[in-house]
């Protein structure tokens, strides 16, 4: 009776560990993406929207503009160089959810967001949203977006 019970807490010590380690990487891999994505506003807020998409998108990503789907990082640095965005371009964003898969593999994120530019009368325009981006861990430990 006694091997019984040291094995059945054993095996309970064993699982329990097992799940805090997991929920401990959930939560460490969801710090990582906040992370990245608050480097990439920033980036976008210093350097530019069209550099800071291309830096943080993987080689696979899709945008969805217009009811538009651009695919592949080839397509996304096309389309930021017909939109011509300048220096009078801002976009800012903070998440307020993210999700992580428990294998640390993808992970979501979504919140709001507002877009402003200058059109062609010399107004300033300001466009306000939800994002929702879904990123991808890549081999060197790294997460970039793969649906924006």
């Amino acid at each position: 009776m006694n091997k019984i019970v040291v094995s059945l807490t054993l095996v309970f010590m064993i699982l329990y560990s097992c799940q805090n380690e997991k929920k401990g990487n959930v939560n460490k891999w969801k710090s990582e993406i906040i992370e990245t994505e608050q480097r990439f506003a920033n980036m976008a807020h210093e350097k530019g929207v069209a550099e800071a998409f291309l830096a943080f998108a993987d080689d696979e990503a899709v945008l969805l503009r217009n009811n538009n789907l651009i695919i592949g990082k080839g397509a996304l640095e096309e389309y930021y160089l017909v939109q011509g965005l300048d220096e009078n371009s801002s976009l800012s964003w903070e998440p307020e959810f993210v999700e992580v898969s428990e294998s640390g593999d993808l992970g979501y994120t979504y919140g709001y967001y507002s877009f402003s530019f200058l059109d062609s009368t010399n107004n300033k325009v300001t466009s306000r949203g939800v994002f929702h981006t879904i990123w991808k861990k890549q081999n060197d430990g790294s997460w970039k977006f793969v649906w924006d």
